[in-house]
């Protein structure tokens, strides 16, 4: 067996130890240097994390992708499409109505508002600001114009929120039941950073059946 056989084959041992690696204490495993060891992991075949700046490997066979071609192991992301830029792209890109910073944040488990903006400027990436959050469409144009359509129906009449989001809007209104939709939508909305709109709420009280009156002034504090 020659040097670069038995490489691989430790280079292989040592990711079924540890599905992700640092490549300065792989190189130390593997008794080489650290060019020589991302040399072998090119031979080999891997992906480089998205998060935590590129830094952690694992190799191909190992991740087992969900449908939006992402994988964790811990807080450690990896993505089919390779980087961050590449993920966010991709992301963008197959979302029916476009997708907000925040809601690229919360699938991807980190933040990446400048990175989305860097996008938009390369022109990789179209946005437009309904409200108060930017959303993010396909460059194609074609495909831009279908999610800016869907966005449009979407707001007319707009998705359910998840339970859990839910739950935190009744729990809101218990707390303050003369508190208006629109305040109930930024203070939960503020809670799990994500856009909620008043209009989602107001469709899950007539869905529930939760009776609200005409929204009452709020307490103000600090005067009379």
């Amino acid at each position: 067996m020659n040097a670069l056989q038995n490489h691989s084959r430790v280079l292989h041992s040592l990711f079924e130890q540890r599905p992700c690696w640092l490549i300065a204490p792989l190189a130390g495993e593997l008794g080489c240097s650290v060019p020589s060891a991302r040399r072998l992991l090119a031979g080999t075949g891997y992906y480089s994390s998205f998060t935590h700046n590129g830094r952690w490997y694992t190799l191909n066979s190992i991740p087992t992708f969900d449908r939006e071609g992402l994988w964790f192991h811990r807080d450690i992301g990896f993505s089919r499409a390779g980087s961050l830029t590449g993920a966010l792209v991709y992301l963008v890109g197959r979302s029916p109505a476009g997708m907000t910073a925040e809601q690229l944040g919360m699938k991807l488990h980190c933040r990446c508002h400048a990175i989305l903006a860097r996008l938009h400027r390369d022109g990789r990436l179209q946005r437009q600001k309904p409200g108060r959050c930017h959303v993010y469409f396909a460059a194609e144009t074609d495909i831009a114009r279908e999610q800016r359509l869907a966005l449009a129906r979407r707001e007319a009449r707009p998705e359910s929120l998840p339970a859990e989001i839910c739950v935190l809007v009744l729990a809101e209104f218990i707390r303050r039941p003369n508190a208006s939709f629109q305040s109930l939508a930024e203070a939960v909305g503020h809670s799990v950073h994500m856009r909620v709109s008043p209009l989602q709420i107001e469709r899950l009280f007539d869905e529930h059946g939760v009776k609200k009156t005409a929204a009452a002034p709020e307490p103000r504090h600090g005067g009379r």
